[in-house]
C-alpha cells in the first residue's frame, strides 16, 4: 500500500486548496485513509480520515468546518479540501493508510494506527 500526496503549494490567507492522495496497492476494503499535518518542532496533528470506499469520516474537533475529506475510489484517490486557509495552517500535510477493520471512528486519530505513509506535501499560507 503506497499513498502519494500532491497539490501542496503557497497560497494567501483566505484561499482554498485541495490536496490529493492516490493510494495504490492491495485491496483496501478494510482501510481508512487519514490526513495529518506537522510543523517543525511539533507533534504530528490529525486532520481527518475517511473509510475507504465509503463516506464515513472523522475529524479532529479543531478541523471541523474548514477541512473536508472525500474520496473518488474509481481514481484510487482521497482528497483534503481546505477552505479559508490561515497562516497557522502552514505545515507538511501527509496522508496515511491503516487497516482498521471495524475500529470506531473515534480511534482513527492516532498516528501509530497508520502503517503506510506518503512523503508529505508542503502547504504555505501567507498573510
Amino acid at each position: 500500500v503506497q499513498p502519494v500526496e500532491s497539490g501542496g503549494g503557497s497560497v494567501q490567507a483566505g484561499d482554498s486548496l485541495r490536496l490529493s492522495c492516490v493510494v495504490s496497492g492491495r485491496t483496501l476494503a478494510s482501510y481508512i485513509v487519514g490526513w495529518f499535518r506537522q510543523t517543525p518542532g511539533k507533534d504530528r496533528e490529525f486532520v481527518g480520515a475517511i473509510r475507504w470506499g465509503g463516506t464515513t469520516t472523522h475529524y479532529a474537533d479543531s478541523m471541523k468546518g474548514r477541512f473536508t475529506v472525500s474520496g473518488d475510489y474509481a481514481k484510487s484517490t482521497v482528497y483534503l479540501q481546505m477552505n479559508s486557509l490561515k497562516p497557522e495552517d502552514s505545515a507538511v500535510y501527509s496522508c496515511a493508510a491503516a487497516n482498521v477493520g471495524r475500529l470506531p471512528e473515534g480511534m482513527w486519530s492516532r498516528p501509530t494506527l497508520y502503517a503506510f505513509w506518503g512523503q508529505g506535501t508542503q502547504v504555505t499560507v501567507s498573510s
